[in-house]
């Protein structure tokens, strides 16, 4: 099996861009498409994602008792904690900017009683049902239940490992029962779920993207043209998906295809969705989506004062400036935080002991950055 997905670490652009979209399209004033309309599914798509990634890095470690519990929570934490710290803070400062400068700010991002949450990335745990704060880190709290959580993944992935059809159906099956079960007794889909129940929005996206990995790894599309059809054809699936407002559990399922085709490109040597600049860009996505909700603020309220906009819309050229903007905000982010910090606490992590520092395993690139809903 291939070490390094790189179609995968591609699809992280595409995803991040989605939630994007479906974010910043309100302000441009006009109805959204269909498919940008099922933007914040990008969730859902960063959810499986890590479950397969993850898999794909330290399952075969988990199972041959290998595997640091300690080091990997320590590895995790670096790859999410100090962005999500670092827009917590840059947020709370352009917010007392703009208020100081007497710019709207926003009245439901201060919510003092979510705080705590925020910083101990609990606040997908229903610990901060206000929300507030920069309101996509609620799914990297999911996250993070998803990695303390991990050996429970990893101990039922391994056992199913010779078995990987029906650990597919099973994840399938429990997606199928969750989701009709718990719009039923909430009174809202499980794939609007934030601050309250945002936890349990990633378990079966987690344990359907450690199945897929389960699949690609015994028996993966080793032909590039099989691999490179059925992605477009899940592809296409989804778009029609959104045409049809098809049930959402069947866009997750669609996803699980989506990214063991991808995988299957991998195993076939295939250079689609390889290119260097996707690559960074997929590299970048995690920043992408954690300043967008700050980037977002900072622009609006800078456009409107410095142009005199009447009304919440952006003029196309403003609203393409903001959408083309967020890239070099986020590389930003990623070189002068991401990264450093990252490596920083890789090295500094001699609390772990002799065994924690003699196990780690590689930085996954892939993690969920899902969407603002």
């Amino acid at each position: 099996m291939p070490q390094n997905l790189k179609a995968l670490t591609s699809l992280r652009f595409f995803a991040a861009g989605w939630v994007v979209l479906f974010r910043y399209w309100p302000s441009l004033g006009v109805a959204s498409p269909l498919v940008i309309a099922k933007g914040y599914l990008g969730v859902e798509l960063f959810f499986v994602l890590s479950g397969f990634i993850l898999c794909h890095v330290y399952l075969e470690k988990f199972g041959e008792r290998r595997f640091s519990y300690r080091e990997f929570l320590w590895v995790r934490l670096a790859r999410i904690y100090p962005v999500h710290l670092a827009t917590l803070a840059g947020l709370g400062l352009l917010i007392a900017a703009a208020t100081l400068a007497g710019l709207k700010a926003g009245d439901k991002l201060v919510v003092w009683s979510s705080l705590p949450a925020q910083i101990t990335l609990t606040q997908a745990w229903g610990l901060a049902p206000l929300g507030g704060w920069n309101h996509p880190s609620w799914s990297i709290s999911a996250e993070w239940f998803a990695y303390l959580a991990f050996p429970i993944f990893a101990w039922t992935a391994w056992r199913l490992r010779s078995r990987p059809g029906l650990a597919v159906v099973l994840a399938l099956g429990l997606i199928a029962w969750l989701y009709p079960l718990f719009e039923r007794l909430a009174g809202f889909p499980l794939t609007e779920a934030t601050t309250a129940w945002g936890a349990l929005r990633i378990v079966p996206c987690f344990a359907l993207g450690c199945a897929v990995y389960l699949l690609w790894r015994a028996r993966p599309l080793a032909k590039g043209p099989s691999a490179a059809i059925a992605a477009v054809a899940c592809l296409l699936a989804i778009l029609a998906a959104a045409r049809f407002s098809a049930p959402e559990a069947l866009y997750v399922a669609l996803f699980g295809g989506l990214i063991y085709s991808l995988a299957g490109l991998a195993s076939a040597g295939s250079s689609l969705l390889t290119a260097p600049v996707f690559v960074y860009l997929g590299e970048v996505s995690y920043s992408i989506y954690m300043v967008c909700v700050p980037w977002q603020l900072a622009f609006e309220n800078a456009a409107h004062k410095l142009f005199g906009l009447s009304g919440q819309g952006l003029p196309l050229a403003l609203w393409l400036v903001l959408i083309v903007g967020i890239i070099p905000a986020a590389m930003a982010v990623h070189h002068l935080i991401e990264r450093p910090a990252r490596v920083a606490m890789r090295r500094h992590r001699w609390w772990l002991g002799r065994r924690g520092a003699s196990t780690g395993a590689p930085t996954p690139q892939l993690v969920s950055s899902p969407a603002p809903r």
